[in-house]
């Protein structure tokens, strides 16, 4: 039997040209995926990358797998179910904060508590980015701009502490700009069996230049990624918000669905509605 070929990250990528504004973080997020899925081996046909809306929602229009842009926070309802029909795919889907924590914040909670076999890469800039500029669910309280005088004033939605909460398998958090841990992390968090969720801190730079400052304030976790529900959850509310690496490692069996035969005769469908 023949090894299969050794893919490289160029494989994943189209032809088409990224427009996010220059010094976008979502432009080392795309490097980081495509050579992850060239370190699995898998070929683009056998990858499937789902998003909603958003500038990191570009991202599949940007590989070279098959890809579908949904609508506003159903990225995950969308991949949840191409992977239960196709379970011979590698699907990811493929978020920002405002996408993916608020429109679709209720489909995040459900998909962790299913534990499809999937990965969810969620790029999160604290800000609605191409909306220009509107305070997401993860902006800090106080953050000030012309939109919200002074800030919010509200908590920010802690997206690794619900992940943990609902059920997510692995969770972690990553740097965009740290292009070798990013690879390294959504390598793992595909290999890892059930719903895997990354958390990448990727600046927007237009709309939170303050954010260019993330590459000095980053660290990596000083502790050891575990498999306790309880111990990571005291890891993570003692968090910065700048901790990187794996934090959690489950071990729940992930869902797959009890595939019955298909009804090819229509009558028969009919049949089972008759009253």
């Amino acid at each position: 039997m023949n090894a299969p070929a050794k893919m490289k990250a160029s494989d994943f990528k189209s032809d088409l040209t990224p427009i996010w504004c220059p010094g976008c973080g979502d432009f080392h997020v795309l490097m980081s995926i495509t050579r992850a899925l060239a370190k699995l081996g898998r070929p683009p046909e056998e990858v499937a990358a789902i998003s909603g809306i958003g500038c990191s929602s570009r991202i599949p229009a940007y590989t070279n797998c098959y890809g579908f842009h949904g609508v506003h926070g159903r990225s995950l309802a969308v991949a949840a179910g191409l992977k239960v029909a196709r379970p011979d795919l590698t699907v990811l889907a493929l978020s920002g904060d405002g996408d993916g924590f608020s429109i679709g914040g209720n489909h995040f909670l459900h998909a962790c508590r299913r534990n499809v076999d999937m990965t969810y890469i969620v790029m999160d800039n604290r800000v609605y980015g191409m909306t220009k500029g509107q305070p997401s669910p993860t902006t800090e309280p106080d953050w000030d701009s012309a939109l919200t005088p002074g800030g919010t004033g509200m908590n920010p939605f802690h997206p690794l502490v619900i992940a943990l909460a609902s059920g997510a398998n692995f969770v972690a958090r990553e740097f965009s700009g740290d292009i070798k841990a990013c690879t390294a992390t959504i390598q793992e968090a595909i290999e890892h069996p059930g719903f895997s969720f990354v958390e990448i801190l990727s600046p927007c730079v237009t709309f939170r230049p303050d954010e260019k400052e993330w590459k000095n304030q980053v660290h990596n976790a000083q502790v050891e990624a575990t498999d306790d529900p309880a111990r990571a959850a005291r890891r993570i509310m003692t968090d910065d918000g700048m901790n990187t690496g794996v934090l959690y490692r489950g071990s729940r069996k992930p869902f797959k669905a009890s595939v019955k035969d298909s009804i090819g005769d229509l009558s028969t469908l009919e049949a089972a509605f008759e009253v």
